[in-house]
């Protein structure tokens, strides 16, 4: 299995590195590894979606009112 960075992931997804490493240390991106202290993330993982929004509600499709 290849690896990439948690650096890199962060380039891939458009998100910042450190958001990459707190989404590893919760266990959201599957197979992610901790070695010495750096991140290895499978070059095939999907980015997680982003729970910290109250708009959309987990397990359920339907989406709250937007903010505005």
């Amino acid at each position: 299995m290849e690896f990439m960075s948690a650096r890199e992931a962060a380039d891939k997804w458009k998100i910042s590195q450190r958001r990459v490493a707190v989404l590893c240390s919760e266990g959201r991106i599957k197979n992610a590894e901790m070695l010495g202290n750096m991140w290895l993330i499978p070059i095939m993982a999907q980015k997680p979606a982003d729970e910290r929004s109250i708009r959309y509600i987990k397990n359920d499709d339907k989406k709250v009112k937007p903010f505005l």
